[in-house]
């Protein structure tokens, strides 16, 4: 780096993300080559007239995007651009060697980083300063709506601008639609195994929270007609797509017996459909045979990427007050800067080859799962973020959990996504998508299938 300096006048505010960006630059470009030592924090500090704090940040930051690697007594260097490609960035510091199977994470790579900057560039010349300027409307600005409508046909969901709300991702939408239709005593049904936010949220706002028998497509039509006569529900939590965590596709055939039983019952519907249109075999949404009854939830963080947190509520026309309501209450707006740059993707079909990405890299996790884990029972879906494995009899959720971090493999214990009351599955979620390479995934997969292949153990009650 002796030969190439960034310039001091060149940089902007704040200096430590300009002086990564102007470096990450050369690097691209070829002006810094693959094992080029940079110049220490202090060195390169003075050359700038910099503090070396902010070199240090400047540094962070392009280790977190896998462009320099340093160790302790060598300094840094270059990264090979090939690595760079294949793991763009890291997330967050981990536990070292730690094979983390436990977040429901989509997988990404170069394309995800570029889109992103790219579109932030782009909005940096052209953005509408009402975007960041105001604080309404509460429903999110028109446009941002209006190109919800586009994103929710790919969903199989039919609507208009004026039934269309934004959030902050499923989250956001969940609390207001919850709120809406639901009173502290009021009974709420769902799966037996459902989403671990349902189970918190029903807990926090004192709904009774009721799980239903499924089978591999879902709730049962006749288990869910026998809840609504027994137990007088007002509502009915539904994830019909890819199921977080016990994987399944609901048929529409299903979904239709289910939206005629809601109907009869006057019951609300609330679609959680947050992978939106990643699945090539996905369904008509439950919504559109019951859009009197239905709130519809969907965003891009399952999808696109993980921190795009835009999504759309979906709601009847009597209802939408009360969302509308409960939004503000929850978070006032969501986020026009957000909701703005979801929209531009959409627009140019970024959002659905992010999607159609997923689709694939998703397959090729699931296939390799296929292969390491054959001989044990587990279901899953070649489009889903999710393995759903079913342990031996002599294991528990819990303890295989801890013994599987006794490995340095971390999964989901059953006990966050069980329904009150309810039968222990003795089953674990296997994220497909939080581990980045393709290697260690397959080594994470085989350390689980070793784990299962022997008895059980104890674990010593402490640690030397």
């Amino acid at each position: 780096m002796t030969n190439w300096l960034p310039s001091r006048e060149s940089l902007k505010s704040p200096l430590h993300v300009s002086l990564a960006q102007t470096i990450a630059d050369a690097i691209h470009d070829g002006r810094l080559s693959h094992g080029r030592k940079l110049p220490t924090h202090r060195q390169l500090a003075d050359d700038l007239k910099l503090s070396v704090n902010t070199v240090s940040k400047a540094y962070d930051i392009l280790r977190r995007q896998n462009l320099i690697d340093g160790q302790i007594g060598r300094g840094s260097y270059v990264m090979d651009s090939a690595t760079s490609e294949e793991q763009p960035f890291k997330l967050e510091s981990e536990p070292e060697n730690l094979f983390d199977m436990s977040i429901s994470r989509p997988l990404f790579n170069r394309m995800h980083v570029d889109a992103m900057r790219s579109t932030l560039q782009t909005m940096h010349t052209n953005l509408d300063p009402a975007l960041y300027l105001s604080t309404r409307p509460n429903i999110g600005h028109e446009k941002h709506r209006k190109t919800g409508v586009k994103w929710l046909a790919a969903c199989g969901l039919e609507t208009r601008a004026e039934t269309v709300l934004m959030t902050n991702g499923v989250t956001h939408g969940l609390s207001a639609a919850l709120s809406a239709v639901l009173h502290p005593g009021d009974v709420i049904l769902s799966d037996t195994v459902t989403h671990h936010l349902l189970v918190s949220s029903a807990a926090y706002f004192g709904y009774r929270h009721i799980g239903l028998e499924t089978d591999e497509h879902g709730i049962l039509p006749d288990q869910l007609a026998k809840a609504c006569a027994e137990f007088s529900p007002k509502a009915l939590y539904l994830l019909p797509s890819l199921a977080n965590p016990n994987v399944h596709m609901m048929p529409d055939e299903r979904r239709r017996q289910i939206a005629d039983i809601a109907r009869q019952h006057g019951l609300y519907i609330i679609e959680n459909d947050v992978f939106g249109p990643v699945a090539t075999d996905r369904q008509t949404p439950v919504s559109q045979f019951a859009p009197e009854l239905s709130i519809y939830l969907t965003s891009f963080t399952k999808c696109a990427v993980s921190g795009l947190r835009a999504g759309y509520v979906v709601g009847p026309d009597h209802l939408l007050p009360a969302l509308t309501a409960r939004l503000m209450v929850f978070g006032w707006m969501a986020t026009p800067l957000i909701c703005e740059l979801a929209s531009r993707w959409v627009e140019d079909g970024t959002a659905q080859a992010m999607a159609d990405w997923q689709r694939v890299e998703i397959g090729k996790r699931y296939s390799i799962a296929s292969q390491e884990l054959s001989r044990f029972n587990w279901k899953g879906h070649p489009s889903g973020l999710h393995l759903w494995l079913q342990l031996p009899p002599d294991w528990d959720s819990s303890s295989f959990s801890s013994h599987a971090r006794q490995l340095n493999v971390a999964v989901s214990p059953e006990s966050p996504f069980l329904a009150p009351r309810s039968t222990p599955r003795n089953a674990v979620r296997v994220s497909l998508g939080s581990i980045r390479d393709t290697e260690r995934f397959r080594q994470a997969l085989r350390l689980l299938a070793s784990l299962l292949s022997r008895p059980r153990e104890p674990l010593p009650q402490f640690a030397y």
